[in-house]
């Protein structure tokens, strides 16, 4: 799952924060309170996970719950690849 998170964490600095490293972005922080993301980038967010993981998600799954953290996204993602390979 630090594989999925590094690899979310790398899209959300060179797209939402220009590549601005110093950014504190924390694990557990939320995406949209911190103004990182918003409903665009949201769609680019789930554009780069479709295609980064070979997942397909539903409009039901495109939810803070499921997005708005590092943290979160690992885990959705872990849990829907895993769910796939089995």
């Amino acid at each position: 799952m630090q594989d999925i998170k590094d690899r979310v964490r790398s899209f959300v600095i060179e797209n939402f924060l220009f590549g601005d490293t110093s950014y504190p972005l924390a694990d557990d922080a939320s995406l949209i309170e911190n103004d990182i993301v918003d409903s665009t980038a949201v769609l680019e967010l789930v554009a780069f996970i479709e295609d980064s993981f070979g997942i397909v998600l539903a409009d039901a799954d495109i939810v803070p719950a499921n997005l708005d953290s590092l943290s979160r996204i690992a885990a959705f993602v872990g849990a829907r690849v895993g769910a796939q390979a089995a």
